[in-house]
């Protein structure tokens, strides 16, 4: 895990972009964005553990004017990795969508992460797949801190002289995912609907849902796309990225009509070579078995702890093929 120093200027009227980078396929290394304008400073998401936020913090002081403190924070959805942060900020006004602080009750919490990092058994398959990928995070002392202000649909606010556009396009990578768009800048914050360099997860979808999620993103003209994870991209990258979701949705719903299962289908589809190139494959056993529940068309919302288990088996079980054990 690499944490950046320094802010990455997007625009020369305030707008920074803090981008941790990892391994392929690492999880929690998320993107945020620091808008500051006029003397006031909102930032969009906050880092998944104490250490990284204090370097995002650290980052900032550099860039803001003397006084100038983050009084806005805005969350995209409510994964840790996106919201973790947010304590660090006392004071700040958290802004997400309505149906993203009604999912806060379905998230995994620091705790449960500190249990499975710490304390779970490490031969079993989901023990070790969390030391495996989350084992460098600290969990202990983390306070989960929801929005303060919510909405739904749409909500504009200004940090200084910048327009700042929250628009809900959830339920996709989540229940309650929003995109922030910055049109003077021509740049979109797009959360975890976007993952352009890794297999992305989803924990609501469908696929087509995600897939309408990024084409709205697209609509939006913007010539900078920031995703949760990874490198900016433009509009191209974007449209490549929907071709993926497209793609995926199809294989997943051939294997569902030949009748095989989500294991099987989503093991089958990456034995036959989807994408090789990307990181975090066992990400498409969770997306299947998130896609089958919806075929199945239960009504419920789709477990995350058991998604994240089908993962670790099959990460596991590669585990052994590649060693031999």
């Amino acid at each position: 895990m690499e944490l950046p120093a320094d802010l990455t200027v997007l625009s020369p009227d305030g707008l920074y972009l803090w981008a941790p980078s990892g391994a392929a396929g690492a999880w929690g290394l998320a993107n945020c964005l620091l808008v500051a304008s006029g003397g006031e400073a909102a930032l969009v998401d906050t880092p998944y553990d104490p250490r990284m936020t204090r370097a995002l913090i650290a980052a900032a002081d550099r860039v803001l004017p003397p006084g100038t403190e983050v009084t806005t924070v805005v969350n995209t959805h409510a994964n840790g990795d996106h919201c973790y942060g947010n304590s660090f900020f006392p004071g700040a006004e958290i802004v997400s969508t309505q149906a993203s602080l009604e999912r806060h009750c379905h998230e995994i919490t620091p705790q449960q992460m500190h249990h499975l990092v710490h304390v779970s058994d490490p031969d079993d398959p989901i023990g070790w797949y969390a030391r495996e990928r989350f084992g460098s995070y600290e969990y202990a002392d983390t306070r989960v801190v929801p929005p303060t202000l919510t909405f739904s649909g749409s909500y504009d606010l200004k940090v200084g002289g910048v327009e700042l556009r929250l628009i809900e396009v959830g339920p996709a990578h989540t229940a309650g995912d929003l995109v922030a768009h910055l049109p003077g800048q021509g740049v979109v914050m797009a959360g975890d609907i976007v993952f352009p360099e890794d297999h992305p997860v989803h924990w609501e979808g469908p696929l087509a849902e995600v897939a309408r999620a990024c084409e709205d993103v697209l609509a939006l003209d913007a010539d900078r796309i920031v995703p949760g994870h990874g490198g900016v991209i433009g509009p191209e990258g974007l449209r490549a990225h929907i071709a993926y979701l497209r793609e995926l949705e199809g294989l997943i719903h051939e294997r569902h009509a030949r009748g095989q299962g989500p294991y099987e289908a989503a093991d089958a589809i990456l034995a036959d070579g989807f994408h090789p190139h990307l990181g975090a494959p066992e990400r498409v056993v969770m997306v299947t078995f998130v896609e089958y529940h919806h075929l199945a068309a239960t009504g419920a919302a789709p477990d995350m702890a058991a998604l994240a288990s089908h993962a670790a088996r099959w990460a596991y079980d590669r585990r052994h093929a590649a060693t031999g054990g």
